[in-house]
């Protein structure tokens, strides 16, 4: 086996696979590669294994330690030597590695730390979790952070988000049997095809729709219920983005409230979803039902109310009330929708117990995507079954 490393570049496949497993493995004795790196693998290598080596143990001959230590200076080296290394998805999962493995989070409360680092969701959970915790000169830094997710988020979600539901409040505002004005002969016409007489060479309408009169009251209410415990951190963040994107339609009243053990309602921030974020405090204890009390104090016409729960679950307060809280709900006609999540991580660890209880009711609990939310929305504005993931259903 060559001593020379093959290059990054290399088109040799056995010995790019042989450079891939010497990175993976680390370059101690037992792993068999026998390969030497270049002079920027081995620098990428060091600073894999500042983060997954032997903690105090040395690689490969170099008398670089595992470990980042406690030194900011230091972090930020490895900081901007990942992202010269590495595609910013896998910046993003060493960030996140490094927080939760080195306990680095008292760091990002230095300017110089958060102006090194790559934003994305997660750091922005990391973030409101130390907001208490913040200094004055780190504040209108970590604002910027958070700010720069939220525009990310938003730009891609948003457009979507408006057609979707604008379509689906258009849909809900027509009308069954309209006044001959009011008819819509298109959709009228299209609904109608079977019943065509070829002797007549017409089509014999047994369902009109008609055009929805544009009101000029809102249509529609929607209560978003958000668990800020702090294992739901990215759906805090994506629900707020969502929240203030409903609260720009003109057709939706949009209430967002969060809660742990007590209950926040920051639907005045939802001009702004950086200072909902602020408004949160991740972490604490959780207590689902007084929540609900809340959200069902606000409804004032059910029937067009859709009412978001996001929450893990996992209930501090009075179970059996939070149960009958939901069926009163939904036998006043509110639509209610109940997440597990609302990211990209898929389902998280979460009550099962309670996940079936609300099933029974008629209100399945699943983990939703950021992309399928506007689908989501869409149908319980229109009252049809809402397009449940089959992996994330709890019967």
């Amino acid at each position: 086996m060559t001593s020379e490393s093959p290059s990054a570049d290399t088109h040799d496949p056995a010995l790019e696979r042989l450079r891939r497993w010497r990175l993976v493995l680390g370059g101690d004795q037992a792993d068999g590669t026998g390969c030497a790196l270049s002079s920027r693998d081995a620098e990428m290598d060091g600073a894999l294994a500042a983060l997954y080596g032997k903690g105090g143990g040395q690689r490969a001959g170099r008398d670089r330690s595992a470990g980042l230590g406690a030194s900011a200076p230091t972090v930020a080296r490895w900081l901007g030597d990942i992202r010269t290394y590495f595609p910013s998805s896998v910046v993003q999962v060493m960030q996140r590695d490094a927080i939760e493995r080195l306990g680095l989070s008292s760091l990002l409360l230095e300017p110089e730390m958060l102006e090194a680092v790559e934003a994305d969701v997660h750091l922005v959970g990391t973030l409101l979790s130390l907001n208490k915790a913040m200094p004055e000169t780190t504040r209108e830094t970590a604002r910027a952070v958070v700010r720069k997710v939220v525009e990310d988020v938003e730009k891609r979600l948003a457009t979507r988000t408006r057609a979707t539901l604008t379509g689906a409040l258009d849909r809900s505002a027509r009308v069954s049997r309209p006044r001959h004005h009011d008819i819509d002969w298109n959709r009228t016409i299209a609904a109608n095809l079977k019943h065509y007489l070829p002797e007549y060479r017409t089509v014999v309408p047994e369902r009109l729709i008609g055009y929805g009169r544009a009101a000029r009251s809102v249509k529609k209410e929607v209560v978003l219920c958000i668990d800020q415990s702090g294992s739901m951190a990215a759906s805090v963040v994506y629900a707020s983005v969502f929240g203030a994107v409903l609260a720009s339609m003109r057709s939706i009243s949009t209430r967002l409230v969060v809660f742990d053990t007590a209950v926040v309602d920051l639907t005045d921030q939802l001009d702004d979803p950086v200072d909902v974020l602020f408004g949160t405090q991740l972490g604490g204890g959780t207590d689902i039902n007084r929540a609900l009390a809340y959200c069902q104090s606000q409804i004032t016409r059910p029937a067009e109310t859709v009412v978001v729960l996001i929450s893990d679950l996992y209930e501090g307060g009075i179970r059996d009330e939070m149960l009958k809280r939901v069926a009163a709900m939904k036998a006043a006609g509110v639509q209610f929708v109940a997440l597990l999540a609302l990211s990209d991580e898929g389902a998280p660890a979460y009550d099962r117990e309670h996940a079936a209880a609300l099933a029974a009711l008629g209100a399945p609990a699943f983990a939703c995507t950021p992309d399928l939310f506007p689908e989501v929305m869409a149908a319980a504005l229109e009252k049809r079954p809402l397009p449940i993931p089959d992996a994330t259903t709890n019967r």
